[in-house]
């Protein structure tokens, strides 16, 4: 059996925002295959990061996809800007809205890939009506708001029943993880089903980044 390709999506949560082109660059010569772009209105969470005017400016600096992961109360709101902005993959949280898929089909009309992203407290069966809609699933392994924490070991349990799941109904979504991983133990969400491991602490305050994104997908 050929060995499953792992995709490295450095969070740019822990750049220095300061020099955010040159961060950007970094990432484009590390080997990594998305940018990951956390996005906070400090309601749904308590912080604010970036905004379509920041995405659109991280655009011109790669050619990567952009892995846009929206903690907003209203998502709905951000479509037409974000898509503007040249995002990829704009993923929102189930706890945020009440009719998730016609928020998936507004995110595909509109030209990105739809992703669904839960928190640590939501248990992984509430989207089992919709994982046929998206094309990513983003399971938190920390309460959102803020980098560097540490994992929850027990979130990485809800990557076994989604991947079991996508088997089952023969499903394409991708299955994404963030928070607290680390090249050290990217591995065991890896074992559990994920194929795309979100890093930011882990990226940033590394001395070789390119040798943080090869421990992350097994070279």
């Amino acid at each position: 059996m050929a060995k499953k390709t792992i995709l490295a999506a450095p969070s740019l949560l822990s750049a220095d925002f300061a020099r955010l082109a040159e961060e950007v660059q970094t990432i484009n010569e590390s080997g990594a295959d998305w940018i990951h772009v956390d996005v906070m209105d400090g309601h749904f969470v308590p912080n604010l990061t970036f905004g379509p005017k920041m995405v659109s400016d991280i655009r011109r600096e790669t050619k990567l996809p952009l892995d846009c992961h929206l903690m907003v109360a209203n998502p709905q709101d951000y479509i037409e800007s974000f898509a503007a902005a040249g995002t990829n993959y704009f993923t929102f949280h189930i706890e945020a809205v009440m009719h998730a898929s016609r928020l998936i089909q507004k995110i595909r009309t509109a030209g990105m890939k739809p992703g669904v992203c839960i928190v640590p407290s939501t248990p992984a069966h509430v989207l089992d009506e919709i994982i046929s809609e998206v094309d990513l699933i983003l399971i938190l392994l920390v309460n959102p708001g803020f980098g560097g924490q540490k994992m929850i070991p027990s979130c990485l349990e809800k990557l076994v029943s989604l991947a079991s799941l996508r088997k089952e109904k023969g499903s394409h979504f991708l299955l994404s993880v963030d928070g607290g991983v680390t090249g050290d133990n990217a591995s065991l969400a890896v074992e559990k089903g994920a194929d795309v491991i979100v890093a930011g602490s882990a990226f940033f305050t590394a001395q070789d980044r390119a040798a943080v994104v090869k421990k992350i997908k097994g070279l």
